[in-house]
Formats: structure tokens, sequence, C-alpha cells
């Protein structure tokens, strides 16, 4: 996929929870439920992008559930406070215990990287949402949110997992 419109080299390296040196880098993980149902619930909420809708976020997909090449448009604000984050699938996983995806940002997203989502059922029965980003500034606004801009990431993944949690309720 590399070189498909991504505004960065390493397309695909969250996949193996891989952070590349140049970049911030971000993980968060949030218990969001236990027990097979919520795992499904958080799944279902994750793959098809209601959690991100839940945030509330204006979102559009091409495709009604995660899937690579899908592209997905982030939006939030309104008026000339509206900002727009183009993106596209680079990988998704769904297997018994595990289902997740992450997308790369296209040019026009403020920051360049990537960002994975990652729900997992543990041995334990617990669910949890794992959310793995590295990225670093494309436009002069994110330039200019110095240091306020991981504030904003940290912020937005811990609201993810809230969300989530409610979501995955059975």
């Amino acid at each position: 996929m590399s070189g498909q419109g991504f505004t960065y080299r390493e397309v695909g390296a969250t996949r193996d929870a891989e952070r590349p040196p140049g970049y911030r880098h971000l993980r968060v993980r949030t218990l969001v439920g236990a027990g097979p149902a919520a795992f499904r619930n958080a799944s279902d909420a994750l793959m098809e992008f209601w959690m991100h809708r839940a945030l509330p976020a204006r979102v559009r997909a091409s495709a009604p559930r995660a899937a690579p090449g899908v592209t997905v448009e982030m939006g939030a604000g309104i008026g000339p406070l509206r900002l727009s984050a183009p993106c596209r699938v680079v990988w998704t996983q769904e297997e018994d215990r595990r289902a997740g995806w992450a997308y790369g940002t296209l040019e026009g997203h403020p920051m360049a990287g990537e960002e994975a989502f990652v729900v997992h059922l543990d041995d334990e029965g617990e669910v949890w949402l794992t959310i793995t980003s590295f990225s670093r500034p494309a436009t002069a606004p994110a330039k200019l949110a110095g240091p306020f801009g991981p504030l904003f990431q940290r912020a937005y993944a811990r609201r993810c997992g809230a969300v989530l949690r409610r979501l995955a309720r059975p």
C-alpha cells in the first residue's frame, strides 16, 4: 500500500505495535468490559465505526465496515473551526479473541502517521481496547499546537475507551 497517497512511509507499522523513530508515540490501553458478549459488542462497534461516531465525530467511510483500502474521513468542529482528517484503512484483524484496524493518514490530514484500534479478550475474560499510534504534525496549525497536540491525542484515546466501554455493554 505504500505510496497510495499516504503522508508517511511506514505504512502498516502498527500491525505489530511498531512505533518507528522520528514520530510522537502513543499507547493507551483501556478496560472496556468483560466476557464474550462485551467482546462481540466492542468488536462490532469498532469495526463498523460506531465508536468514532459516538465520540461524536463525523465519519464518512467508503464501506460500512473497516477493511484494507476503505477510505475514512473523520471530522469535528463547526464553521471555520471545522477539522477534516482523511485516512485509509491499512490493515484489519478479526479473530476469536482479537479485532481491530489501523488507518494511515492521507493528504489533508493535520498529522502524518498511523493509528491502530485493537480490542481483545484476555485469558481472564476482560475486554481491552488498545490504541497505538505514531504521528507528527503535517500542517501549520498542527505544528503550532506544539505540546498541546500530544495532550489532545491522549485525551482522544481515553475518550475512545470511555465510549467503547458504554457500547460494549451486553
